[in-house]
């Protein structure tokens, strides 16, 4: 595709952190957005990994974690021929500008964070100066490639605001420099619900592993775990808030075939529950198959996907130097 072609389209930006292994939640929340929006939109997706670190990580696991996350993103489907793929910490723009953000940034502003209280509650023992700041540096990831839009989930919302304050602060007192981002809200996906506690969603940190299906399970893995999946009282497949376990495992189905849940509904009338989980479970495997054995093949070649990350990092910083060059000189840094 030209330049020119690419050019015309909007920009687009969205993240995720290296934080474990994806579930089949990831892949119809976001993922699968994303697969969508790559062949619209200018499309920058990075692996935060700057983000990951305000919590504690193993290195080694660390650097497995974000190379398993990039290897999956393009076995659901993400192209890095149509996108800039790449890991944050190699573009140290996001850095540098997140310093600078930092000095236009009210101490008031990042304490009202709800997700800065919350994570401060669950990781007590380490309330650390990057996990406050956190949100700069989120607004440094989307300033930097002068995005228009930002997929946004509920959680993200306040974060967002606070990188629109920052562009307009900033534009008003050197002039226009950072286009000022909307938030994208993406279609609905389907909600995917913890498979021992249906209402509950979905975790990749939910202590009780059979309760999560990740991307990377077995077929085996798979049917086991939908096999043992909590259902509710009674016997009639129907999607109903009374009845969240089945209306989960209907879910699943109609993701893994494409089947209405009026259809589903129909098909499995009068069938009890042992017959409709070994169908949902061996469907939802059949859908995951193709997708693991994608992953596992672009993790068997190391070299391949660093030189994908490592053009993605190239071109990303291309975009983000522009920036960051425009900002150095408003601001009053020599530049040589």
């Amino acid at each position: 595709m030209s330049e020119a072609k690419i050019d015309e389209k909007k920009i687009l930006l969205s993240g995720i952190q290296p934080s474990g292994n994806l579930h089949i939640g990831h892949l119809t929340g976001a993922i699968k957005n994303w697969v969508d929006l790559q062949d619209n939109y200018n499309c920058f997706f990075t692996i935060v990994d700057l983000h990951a670190i305000t919590v504690k990580q193993e290195p080694t696991q660390l650097r497995k974690w974000t190379l398993d996350l990039a290897a999956m993103f393009i076995a659901c489907g993400i192209s890095p021929e149509k996108c800039t793929l790449f890991i944050q910490s190699h573009v140290t723009e996001h850095a540098q500008l997140a310093w600078i953000l930092n000095c236009f940034t009210g101490m008031g502003e990042c304490s009202r964070m709800t997700q800065f209280k919350d994570k401060s509650q669950q990781h007590s023992e380490n309330i650390n100066v990057g996990l406050f700041a956190y949100p700069v540096l989120m607004a440094a990831d989307i300033l930097l490639y002068q995005a228009d839009l930002v997929p946004v989930g509920e959680d993200q919302k306040q974060h967002l605001e606070l990188t629109r304050n920052l562009a307009q602060r900033f534009n008003f007192l050197y002039s226009d420099t950072f286009k000022v981002p909307e938030p994208y809200i993406p279609p609905v996906g389907a909600r995917i619900m913890s498979l021992q506690e249906p209402t509950k969603k979905m975790s990749k940190s939910d202590e009780n592993q059979k309760a999560t299906i990740f991307l990377t399970d077995s077929d085996k893995e798979i049917i086991n775990k939908i096999k043992r999946a909590v259902t509710d009282s009674g016997s009639e497949i129907k999607f109903s808030p009374e009845k969240p376990g089945i209306s989960n495992l209907m879910t699943l189905l109609a993701l893994a075939t494409g089947k209405s849940f009026s259809q589903i509904e129909d098909e499995f009338k009068g069938v009890g529950y042992g017959e409709f989980k070994s169908e949902v479970a061996t469907s939802v495997a059949k859908w995951i198959n193709p997708i693991r054995t994608k992953f596992i093949e672009i993790r068997a070649n190391d070299k391949h996907l660093k030189e994908i990350l490592l053009n993605g990092a190239d071109s990303a910083r291309r975009q983000a130097s522009k920036t960051l060059r425009k900002v150095f000189k408003k601001i009053g840094f020599v530049q040589l």
